[in-house]
């Protein structure tokens, strides 16, 4: 406000000292000129208020077109000048059309490249917005089921990171959760309460959001077939270890991540002709079999081990047969092993 003011004095005292020097100081000249004056500044003011509502590339392009027009303008007219007599009608009628055509064609045309600038800006902007956008990670939405939060390991995979996002629990297993943990039978109610313990563990995890969902379909009984029609309606996946769960959901095109499949994947790779020192730990099915377990869980078969039943051993492996359940190894015995080549040799 008070630069307006300043510039609107200065004004009104230039359009004054322009009227003194035309009128040779008659008061008439003097009002005349300071009347100009506050016109010009008026206007001026103006214009700057209403550019204030224009993006800065259109006034700016703006300004550049309309001093070009100016510049273009003046040319043209000293020019006409010099080859024309700039006294007469046509020269006066030229010179005011080209004033005012050219420098109004420049402040249009510099207007416009400033307004398409403005756009190409805008739309390079959202292009690398959405970009950025693009290169996020998409959580599918993933559901729990009630085995997979009973055993636990779903806890252990997202703590580590490699499983993020969104957990989505149906109101119907936690109510399922729940019965469980009322049981009479002891070890029914242990692993109930420890499903819910396993669920408010992962609800204070950072990089995991639990989100409780209520939506429930009454006409279905099963809760493994709620589960699929739930994992339709949202478009989730589902994660459990249940082996029929995930039969029934891939018969009907759900996603099913099973955390069995993900541990076996992960397990060392145990070829045949590989040593292994194992303890066996218990009778086979067969005659003369033990049985003994890698640190992983994996079950190993040992022929004529029964003898060695409590004692540490080393074995031979033959084979390894991968099933849905897991993995089994069979193996004999090393020492028996060597004994036999040792008689094969001998022979």
């Amino acid at each position: 406000m008070i630069l307006r003011t300043i510039f609107l004095v200065v004004g009104i005292l230039s359009g004054m000292g322009v009227g003194f020097s035309v009128g040779a100081g008659e008061p008439l000249y003097l009002l005349v000129g300071a009347g100009l004056g506050v016109a010009v500044c008026a206007g001026m003011i103006g214009l700057e208020q209403r550019l204030g509502n224009v993006p800065l590339p259109m006034s700016v392009w703006g300004a550049v077109g309309l001093g070009g027009g100016l510049l273009v303008a003046g040319f043209f007219v000293r020019m006409a000048g010099l080859m024309l007599d700039s006294s007469s009608l046509i020269g006066h009628f030229g010179g005011l059309m080209m004033m005012l055509t050219l420098p109004y064609l420049g402040l249009i045309v510099g207007m416009r490249y400033g307004t398409e600038t403005l756009i190409a800006v805008s739309s390079a902007e959202q292009a690398a917005t959405e970009a950025e956008a693009s290169k996020e990670p998409d959580f599918t939405l993933k559901l729990l089921d009630t085995s997979v939060i009973i055993d636990g390991r779903i806890a252990d995979l997202c703590e580590t990171g490699f499983i993020e996002g969104t957990m989505v629990v149906p109101q119907f297993i936690l109510l399922e959760l729940q019965h469980i943990s009322d049981s009479s039978d002891s070890l029914k109610r242990a692993r109930g309460r420890r499903g819910l313990d396993i669920l408010n563990g992962m609800q204070k995890m950072a990089n995991v959001k639990i989100d409780i969902v209520e939506d429930d379909f009454p006409h279905v009984k099963e809760v493994d077939t709620k589960l699929v029609e739930l994992a339709k309606k949202i478009d989730a996946k589902i994660l459990t270890n249940d082996l029929n769960l995930n039969k029934v959901a891939g018969l009907q095109g759900v996603k099913v991540l099973n955390i069995n499949e993900l541990c076996n994947a992960l397990k060392p790779v145990v070829l045949p002709g590989e040593t292994l020192r194992v303890f066996v730990l218990k009778e086979g099915k067969e005659a003369g079999q033990g049985i003994a377990y890698l640190d992983d869980g994996t079950m190993v078969v040992v022929d004529h081990a029964k003898r060695a039943i409590g004692k540490n051993v080393d074995v031979l492996v033959t084979s390894v047969l991968q099933t849905s359940a897991g993995r089994m190894i069979f193996t004999r015995l090393k020492e028996e092993t060597e004994r036999e080549e040792l008689s094969f040799a001998r022979v």
